[in-house]
């Protein structure tokens, strides 16, 4: 595989469109080269090929390796990498994001920067809670007192069905066995949220610490993203499984939030509801221009790249 030809970087207009692209990958326990264009994994099943320029993101699990000229070949394709948990239950490292423009970034900042639009996008999360509700009207303050209620519902519900008491959220982040049994498997199973959440929003191309129900942190975005979908997901698998008691709770918990998540197509959810929050509408296209790299003008917004500017001075300059 070492002595395999280089293949020559493409020009960006000559890599499929997102849409085009088979969208997300993930591999476990295997071995990832490269073959030409293809990317190559092989694990005791079998070889399989996969055309680099085919693929939006690969996310790697755990077992698996990756040689320097895959690595390559990922980087020249536009792919991007990002290292997670088994199924996403762990965020621990990210290459570059899917596309080369910033867009998404772009806008995420614009719309936290501004207090009408931030507070556009706190409603449209809280929406998403109380689809059968009007939340337009209804101040942040009033907003988070209709979330507590709702996760408070949530809590007492799954304590009754599994009957096991419930005394409230309370655990040390530096001493996870410190909490009883439900806050315990409620950190585990948050944790794998959090994992998905922070790899998605980094494939996609925005900002973790730019959150807008949470703030100054440089995860915010990333518990925006995750509180979504607790009263659904984590909240009463951790009261199930705390109920049952089982030797090894945390490893428990996560495999029945990654089997949730798959189930749910929770990736591919995460990925809609974030374009739904940031733009318009979830199926604006995003700008198709090949060139995408301006220089920031205070006048006319941008100008082009790539230009000697020496001729065009203003007069004291």
């Amino acid at each position: 595989m070492n002595n395999l030809p280089g293949m020559k970087r493409p020009e960006l207009q000559a890599l499929p469109q997102v849409k085009d692209r088979l969208t997300f990958l993930y591999l476990e326990h295997c071995q990832i080269n490269r073959e030409d264009s293809a990317i190559l994994m092989r694990d005791e099943l079998g070889t399989v090929r996969v055309p680099a320029a085919g693929i939006s993101v690969l996310l790697l699990g755990p077992g698996t390796t990756i040689t320097h000229r895959a690595m390559e070949l990922i980087g020249e394709a536009g792919v991007s990498i990002v290292w997670i948990g088994e199924h996403g239950v762990r965020y621990y490292a990210g290459g570059r994001p899917l596309t080369h423009r910033s867009h998404l970034l772009i806008r995420q900042a614009e719309l936290v920067s501004n207090q009408r639009t931030h507070l556009d996008v706190v409603r449209k999360m809280y929406q998403m809670r109380f689809p059968n509700e009007d939340v337009s009207g209804l101040t942040t303050q009033q907003l988070r007192g209709r979330e507590g209620s709702r996760v408070r519902k949530a809590y007492r519900q799954a304590s009754q069905k599994w009957n096991i008491p419930w005394n409230g959220r309370e655990y040390d982040p530096e001493d996870f066995s410190s909490g009883d049994l439900v806050n315990q498997a409620l950190s585990a199973g948050h944790a794998c949220l959090y994992g998905l959440a922070h790899a998605v929003i980094i494939a996609l191309g925005c900002s973790p610490g730019l959150g807008f129900v949470h703030i100054g942190h440089d995860c915010s975005f990333v518990y925006d993203i995750a509180d979504l979908y607790k009263a659904e997901i984590t909240i009463p698998i951790a009261f199930e499984i705390a109920a049952a008691n089982p030797e090894d709770l945390p490893g428990e918990v996560r495999r029945r939030v990654r089997d949730a998540m798959v189930s749910s197509h929770l990736l591919e959810r995460m990925v809609h509801d974030i374009r739904m929050l940031l733009l318009d509408k979830d199926t604006e296209p995003l700008p198709q221009e090949t060139n995408v790299l301006y220089l920031w003008d205070s006048r006319k917004g941008t100008v082009a790249n790539g230009i000697c500017y020496v001729d065009q001075q203003e007069d004291g300059l």
